[in-house]
This record gives C-alpha cells, sequence and structure tokens, in this order.
C-alpha cells in the first residue's frame, strides 16, 4: 500500500472538517476524491502534504507514518503536492520555478532528466522559459504548476482542481498530462470539481459529504451510481 489514511480527523484550529476518514492508494493507481464545495476534499490533500496537523488518525506513506511531519519532511518522502491556487514564485521565470521544484534532489543528472522530461510534457513551458511566472496565463501557471511538482519526481502526486478556472481546451490539455504522469507510473490522488470527466479518467473514486466518506468504490461503478447521478452529474 502506497498511501493510507486511517480514521483521520483534521481541520482549522477549532474547526473540524475531516470525521473519521480512511481511505487508500496502491501503487500505480489513479484515485479521486469527489465531493461539494466544502466537504473536506482540499482539506484532505492538505493534510497529507503536511500543511494540516491531523488531529486524530494515522496517514501511512509506503508504510511509514507521515502525519505531523512539516511539508518539507513530506515532500522529502516522496509526495508532491499541487495546490489549486498553483503558488508560484510570480517574481521568478519559469526555468527558476521549476528549479525550485528540484530542491530536494541531490543528482544533477536527474535534475536534467526530469527537467526535460517536464518540458516535453508542456512544450509552452519549453517556450516561456525566461518569462516571468506572474506573467502567465491561467492554464500556463497550471501547467507550470503541474511540472514543478513533477521535477521532485514524487511517488505520489496530490492534485487539487486542476481545471479550477481554465478554458475547456487547457482542461484538456491538464487532464492529458496527468494521463502521461500516470502512465510513466506517477500514482495521483485527484481533487476535481469535474465529476463526470474525473469518473471518466480514473480508476477509483472516493465520495466525501460533510467531511465523511459516504461511498468508495471502481470509479466505473461510481460513474452508475444512484446519488452520484444525481448529486455530481447532473443525471
Amino acid at each position: 500500500m502506497l498511501l493510507e489514511l486511517k480514521n483521520l480527523d483534521s481541520g482549522y484550529g477549532f474547526l473540524q472538517v475531516l470525521w473519521n476518514v480512511s481511505l487508500q492508494v496502491e501503487r500505480g493507481e489513479y484515485v479521486c476524491l469527489i465531493g461539494p464545495n466544502g466537504a473536506g476534499k482540499s482539506t484532505t490533500l492538505r493534510t497529507i502534504a503536511g500543511l494540516l496537523t491531523p488531529k486524530k488518525g494515522d496517514i501511512l506513506f509506503q508504510g511509514k507514518p507521515i502525519g505531523g511531519l512539516l511539508a518539507n519532511r513530506v515532500c522529502e518522502t516522496g509526495v508532491g503536492f499541487i495546490s489549486e491556487e498553483a503558488n508560484l514564485f510570480t517574481a521568478m521565470t519559469v526555468r527558476e520555478n521549476l528549479a525550485m521544484g528540484a530542491y530536494t534532489v541531490r543528482d544533477k543528472k536527474k535534475i536534467k532528466e526530469n527537467l526535460e522530461f517536464v518540458l516535453n510534457l508542456f512544450p509552452r513551458l519549453r517556450e516561456r522559459q525566461k518569462q516571468l511566472a506572474g506573467t502567465m496565463s491561467g492554464g500556463e501557471r497550471k501547467m507550470l504548476a503541474i511540472g514543478r511538482g513533477m521535477m521532485a519526481t514524487p511517488a505520489l502526486l496530490l492534485v487539487d482542481e486542476p481545471s479550477l478556472g481554465l478554458a475547456p481546451q487547457l482542461t484538456v490539455d491538464v487532464f492529458k498530462a496527468l494521463d502521461v504522469l500516470k502512465k510513466n507510473g506517477i500514482t495521483l490522488l485527484l481533487v476535481e470539481q469535474n465529476a463526470t470527466k474525473t469518473l471518466q479518467v480514473t480508476d477509483r473514486g472516493y465520495i466525501l459529504e460533510k467531511g465523511k466518506i459516504i461511498l468508495q468504490g471502481k470509479s466505473s461503478d461510481l460513474a452508475q451510481n444512484e446519488h452520484v447521478r444525481k448529486v455530481f452529474l447532473g443525471v
């Protein structure tokens, strides 16, 4: 088991958002977490990534506890996190942002290989290596955020709302990129507002409502579930 959450409670200060959340992600899987706004999806990813400290429960990555570790320590274990805000260094160039993503990698050859992989994945970034991140479009920033997340060669990539605010064609491009990552052996845990598309491309899914997991299963089965179809797919 690559990632396992056991009876996780989490939140912000006195505000508890997650209640007894348990989920598993096998190595090589593409898993989604679906739910309405405010259900706790982003909170789940932020807690795994070390940006929030669990109130209760365990987070195991490759069998070792990481719950409560600082975010940089979690990153060093092999967990990458791409937030919905992108959180780029806007006064730095595309190339410099990508370099910052590899700060935990000591092997210069590996850094060079990762950079070439990212630039092949997003040719637009290759064209704009000297451009300041703050001057890029929303779609380009999202590509850069994903690319920066790949520079550390994570075993698990947490991706929060990759299509948020993007035009339809850019959304297609981002999903294509995530598919390429999956085919290259990266395990993905995806939070995404587009439930229809998400259930089409992922292997398994969890439905989160009011901070609790209410359903789980193969994505194809969830897409046929009456509750999911009514609430999330508009059928």
